[in-house]
């Protein structure tokens, strides 16, 4: 068969395509967003018409990619791990409902936050769910788990979570492809009442979803993707989750290492490969790229007399990623760092861009709020959210994807008058409508800056949903229009910008302040130029 040198995202990309696959759901989330791109410009993919736009936020590409599996399909679903919060409402529950057409939900974790807020590791979320997780160690088995998953989730009627993080999402290796299989028809589940999750109903549910933890666990014990490699020292194991293996592999190249290895990549962890491990062996170090969920499991059913060692007590660090060499300091192997970095050298924070749209709205903000004091205004997810550096040190919080408007008309009730959202478009229509909405029935005295660059920049450049809407839209939930205000960020407009942030900061209600300015990373995008054209927008 063919061999492709694929990120870890395309080989999951790839998979997919050539396991049947008939549509991808996701939004844009580094070190995932990289999966949809890859179908997106797939020559098959397009050919074959599957479905591959995004989505306005992960719990919708949820939920669609649900009504796929409903369907028959077989449905991908693609965000990174904060997404998963998103998406937790219809993800919780679709462990209960249980999947028609095979469903994989993919999140990219991210250990040591190199471009997010915590270090949550998904695999709690399905072992709190019940739903089994293939967490590949390597590009070929991401590329392979892709294929297999859609099986696992029809041979269960259940989804499954293919867990993966930066590292491993975002570098290559040769992949070898597996026969193209051709998608489902449309098929109805056989129950017809399977998906309606009524009390009544949802309890039968949540029983046979509970009765097929045996069998799933029966499937982890005999998956090619647990192995269990013997060594004549028994005095430590190891236990290695998905890319640590590679790292384990890594750190021990050239040094004489007979220690058992349990090589654990498909969840409900192996009980019996573990126990064995357990009984064998006098203390066992357990390696994964993420928080300590499977130490904590052991914890929980370890044979007696065997000391199970990780990130809890201290052999490996309780934050941030793995690699080579934390793992060989593990290991106790003197490590060769090389002399420390010189003072001279300095890290050099991201910044916005040159000409960036974001900069006059942060330089006529400033400017507005001098006479109200600090610590007024609240902001978001987004290429906006680097306004908390200097030189412009414009926002006071940043927490979730639309946090804020919420925690404005929060900060306004306790009384923090006047209090300002900075919001992206995209990550409006993500999840700032309903704040909104909350403001408005109420009336609250907050401005809300909607930042409209016509593209979902941080990521990449990806559609916007509110390219041409963002007016029609806040005028529905019920802003009064004449406090809806569109205007051009720059420095030639600075003192009309000025004037309308003072207009709008002053009046006691929700105001919607819209600075309109093209990402200029996005400029030679002639599709873009297009629909920008066409919708009249400048």
């Amino acid at each position: 068969m063919e061999k492709l040198l694929l990120l870890g995202d395309e080989a999951i990309a790839q998979g997919a395509i050539d396991g049947g696959m008939s549509g991808i759901y996701g939004y844009p989330g580094t070190p995932s967003t990289e999966i949809a791109e890859y179908i997106q410009h797939s020559k098959e993919a397009i050919d074959k018409d599957l479905h591959r736009e995004w989505s306005s936020n992960e719990k919708t590409a949820m939920e669609s990619a649900l009504g796929m599996s409903y369907a028959g399909k077989r449905a991908m679903v693609t965000m990174k791990h904060v997404g998963l919060n998103v998406a937790a409402d219809a993800f919780v529950n679709s462990a209960v409902t249980g999947a028609n057409g095979g469903l994989i939900v993919v999140a990219a974790d991210d250990p040591s936050m190199h471009s997010s807020q915590n270090e949550q590791d998904s695999r709690f979320y399905a072992k709190f769910s019940f739903i089994p997780v293939l967490e590949p160690t390597n590009q070929q088995e991401a590329y392979d788990m892709a294929y297999y998953g859609f099986e696992l989730s029809e041979k269960f009627k259940i989804p499954v979570l293919l867990r993966l993080t930066t590292r491993l999402a975002h570098s290559r290796a040769g992949v070898v492809r597996k026969p193209s299989k051709a998608e489902n028809g449309v098929s109805l589940p056989e129950n017809p009442r399977q998906f309606v999750l009524l009390p009544a109903i949802a309890r039968k549910n949540y029983e046979v979803l509970l009765g097929i933890q045996p069998g799933l666990e029966k499937e982890a014990e005999e998956s090619e993707f647990n192995t269990y490699i013997d060594g004549t020292d028994k005095k430590t194991g190891i236990i290695a989750c998905g890319i640590a293996q590679n790292y384990l592999l890594e750190s021990i190249n050239g040094k004489e290492f007979n220690h058992p290895i349990l090589k654990i990549s498909q969840y409900p962890i192996p009980r019996k490969q573990v126990n064995k491990l357990l009984e064998e062996c006098d203390e066992v170090i357990v390696m994964e790229d993420g928080y300590p969920v499977v130490e904590e499991m052991l914890k929980g059913y370890q044979e007696a007399g065997t000391k199970i060692r990780g990130r809890l007590d201290g052999t490996l660090p309780r934050t941030g990623e793995l690699s080579p060499a934390v793992v060989a300091k593990g290991l106790g192997y003197d490590v060769n760092e090389g002399p420390a970095v010189p003072e001279l050298v300095q890290s050099r924070p991201p910044a916005m861009c040159t000409g960036c749209g974001h900069i006059d709205v942060y330089t006529a903000l400033n400017k507005s709020l001098a006479k109200y004091g600090e610590g007024r205004v609240f902001s978001d997810i987004g290429c906006y959210t680097l306004g908390a550096l200097p030189p412009y040190n414009a926002i006071n919080t940043c927490v979730d994807m639309g946090a804020s408007i919420t925690m404005a008309k929060g900060a306004a009730d306790a009384g923090l008058v006047p209090a300002v959202a900075v919001i992206g478009d995209s990550t409006f229509t993500h999840s700032g409508l309903t704040g909104l909405i909350d403001a408005v029935s109420e009336n609250s005295p907050i401005t809300v800056i909607i930042s409209d660059n016509f593209t979902t920049g941080m990521t990449g450049g990806q559609d916007s949903k509110a390219l041409g809407r963002i007016e029609d839209i806040v005028k529905g939930i019920g802003v009064e229009e004449a406090h809806i205000r569109v205007l051009k960020p720059s420095k030639a407009n600075m003192d009309e910008v000025i004037s309308v942030l003072e207009e709008e900061l002053a009046y006691n209600g929700v105001s919607v302040i819209i600075p309109r300015r093209q990402c200029i990373q996005t400029m030679k995008n002639k599709t873009l130029a297009a629909k920008i054209a066409e919708l009249g927008l400048k």
